[in-house]
């Protein structure tokens, strides 16, 4: 079935991410009647468009959805691309095919993307920390009330699994070697998580359905196109004129004229699409930051019986009523976050399953806030292609001494929680390699001046680019160990209030 184009919208909004989202939703909110165009190379594949896919119930409906996330190549397996145990994508993501370590450097064996509606929103954990001390951009204006802004679209909460078996156990123990000397609100505690209780029993994650919201999609004038590809935002003299856009189902290209474009795109393709578009700041693809991350594994000692409870159909990676997910909040003083997860929240297997009690095996990761270097950068190469077309990645990343020095300190404390909660099922902590956090940001960071160390203003707005506006994990400009997603929806809820107010 042929497809309608639009030829002019008001806004346009290339990824459907969480962030991409954000800007759809805030502006339905704020300004109904602004045509929005929606575009996302990836399919659909929930009806409403962004579901998680941990929200469907079907193993093969499920799995199904995950393989269509895994880009132009994924009907060839995944497996055939890797040479080592760090080249192992997760189900819903794919790996970049090359270009991801150069001689000499660490590189970013583990970078994975999602190509789908709703973008890694729909394969994430839902983990929302808030950021603190060094990890929060002093110069972002009214951020507290921006991030309790994000919550409410994320629908977060941190009280979903107040009943979960063992959960206080775990608080308690982790609190006794973790919380001395820590200020109030950064002591252990409940994660605030994306996830929602019903009243019938079932629980759901949110994805961007969440965040798109009833006022989205009754929005007449909002449009998702899936399988569209935005090859070039249009640029003259300045300022934004609209994009061009590849029907990714023919092959066909469309101009799309408009004054104001969000690239809402992961931290190493909305960068890739200004690159293409001819829009080259010193500061794009550098200052890139992942987390790196350490893990552990523990069986819980001394803990009581508890009932038998009902299997969820979703199977262990599933966030369900027995699971419990705490948090260790980063501090300056100990400048990494930790993440304690009951088995069934776990988002990877990490003990034999030996019909443990369900929340008894205890899934810790510690992310490390990066040692931030203008070096660290994804490149592009106008000589070759990716599997889209677009101009090559080739990632420069180098951990520091700092940054060992950090990880080694991570293990150490991660252990040291370990020990505290129970019997570790490994002789020690894990590193995981470069890139598998997912968490990468600061390619097109935010800065407070147009001093060649950003990309963008406060309001997202890309320095001497008219109407030109970017999204995502990518903006954050500082360090941070914690899960970023909710300070991207934070910021792009700043941009697209500054998008809102200059629209007549």
């Amino acid at each position: 079935m042929e497809r309608t184009w639009r030829t002019h919208a008001d806004v346009v909004i290339v990824g459907s991410g969480p962030a991409g989202a954000t800007y759809a939703r805030i502006l339905s909110e704020l300004r109904p009647g602004a045509t929005i165009a929606l575009f996302e190379v990836g399919p659909a594949l929930t009806d409403p468009p962004g579901t998680h896919v941990k929200n469907i119930l079907d193993d093969e409906e499920r799995s199904e959805a995950q393989r269509r996330s895994q880009g132009p190549d994924a009907d060839v397996t995944q497996s055939g691309a890797i040479t080592n145990s760090s080249r192992r994508a997760r189900p819903g993501t794919f790996l970049l095919a090359d270009g991801y370590q150069q001689e000499g450097e660490d590189g970013l064996p583990a970078a994975a993307m999602s190509s789908n509606v709703g973008g890694m929103g729909a394969h994430w954990t839902g983990a929302c920390p808030r950021p603190g001390g060094a990890e929060r951009p002093d110069f972002v204006q009214d951020l507290d009330e921006l991030l309790d802004e994000a919550e409410r679209l994320l629908a977060v909460s941190k009280h979903a699994f107040d009943d979960a078996p063992f959960s206080d156990i775990v608080r308690e123990r982790l609190s006794a070697v973790m919380d001395e000397g820590r200020p109030e609100g950064r002591r252990t505690q409940p994660m605030p998580l994306a996830v929602q209780r019903h009243p019938d029993g079932r629980t759901t994650w949110s994805g961007s359905d969440v965040v798109f919201g009833d006022v989205t999609r009754s929005n007449p004038d909002f449009t998702l196109t899936p399988e569209a590809l935005v090859t070039r935002v249009l640029v003259e003299d300045g300022a934004v004129q609209g994009v061009t856009v590849r029907d990714m189902r023919t092959g066909d290209e469309h101009v799309v004229r408009s004054s104001v474009v969000v690239v809402a795109g992961d931290a190493l393709r909305t960068p890739q699409l200004l690159w293409a578009s001819g829009v080259r700041p010193a500061a794009l693809g550098r200052y890139l930051n992942d987390q790196p991350q350490v893990v552990d594994a523990v069986r819980l000692r001394d803990i009581p019986a508890v009932p038998e409870v009902g299997v969820d159909p979703r199977g262990t990676a599933t966030i369900v009523k027995q699971s419990g997910v705490s948090w260790v909040p980063y501090t300056d003083e100990d400048p990494f976050h930790g993440q304690v997860m009951q088995l069934d929240a776990s988002p990877v297997k990490l003990a034999a399953d030996d019909e443990p009690a369900p929340g008894s095996i205890v899934g810790l990761g510690w992310f490390c806030a990066k040692d931030l270097q203008a070096d660290d950068r994804v490149e592009f190469v106008d000589s070759a292609t990716d599997s889209y077309g677009m101009p090559a990645m080739r990632i420069h990343y180098t951990l520091t001494e700092r940054d060992r020095e950090a990880q080694a300190r991570a293990s150490a404390t991660v252990r040291r929680a370990a020990e505290a909660l129970g019997e570790p099922l490994g002789p020690q902590p894990i590193p995981l390699a470069p890139g598998a956090s997912l968490h990468y940001q600061g390619s097109v960071r935010m800065g407070e001046v147009d001093d060649g160390t950003s990309v963008c203003d406060p309001s997202s707005e890309v320095w001497g680019v008219s109407g030109l506006y970017v999204a995502g994990n990518g903006v954050i400009p500082t360090s941070i160990a914690c899960n970023p997603t909710l300070t991207a929806v934070a910021l792009g809820i700043a941009g697209a209030r500054s998008i809102a107010r200059k629209l007549t």
